[in-house]
């Protein structure tokens, strides 16, 4: 089966942390107003992620020269990064930039 790793999608969708209405443009994959996320992709765009929690935003990353969110599913742990949109709550960003990462790979 040949699955594409990245499908554009442009979707409006209401924050179900935050309510804020959000206007997607293909490429949304979180709130601008509170920076959380949802678990719903394997591969960007698919939808196909049985998991469906919300992700927490928990830090801020610098990764190839480009400021990423740090989400986490608050249901399984999942990480997963995603740029740092010029639409998104900036004052929210820097707060989440102060947070300290936990490297999940040590816990066991």
């Amino acid at each position: 089966m040949n699955v594409k790793k990245f499908q554009k999608k442009k979707e409006d969708f209401i924050c179900e942390k935050c309510r804020e209405e959000i206007v997607g443009n293909g490429f949304t994959n979180h709130c601008f107003k509170c920076l959380w996320s949802k678990h719903v992709d394997i591969f960007p765009g698919d939808r196909l992620e049985p998991c469906q929690s919300m992700m927490k935003p928990i830090g801020i990353i610098k990764q190839r020269g480009e400021d990423m969110i740090v989400h986490e599913c608050i249901k399984c742990g999942y990480r997963k990064n995603n740029k740092v949109s010029t639409a998104d709550n900036f004052d929210e960003v820097i707060k989440i930039s102060k947070l300290p990462i936990v490297d999940i790979s040590d816990k066991n």
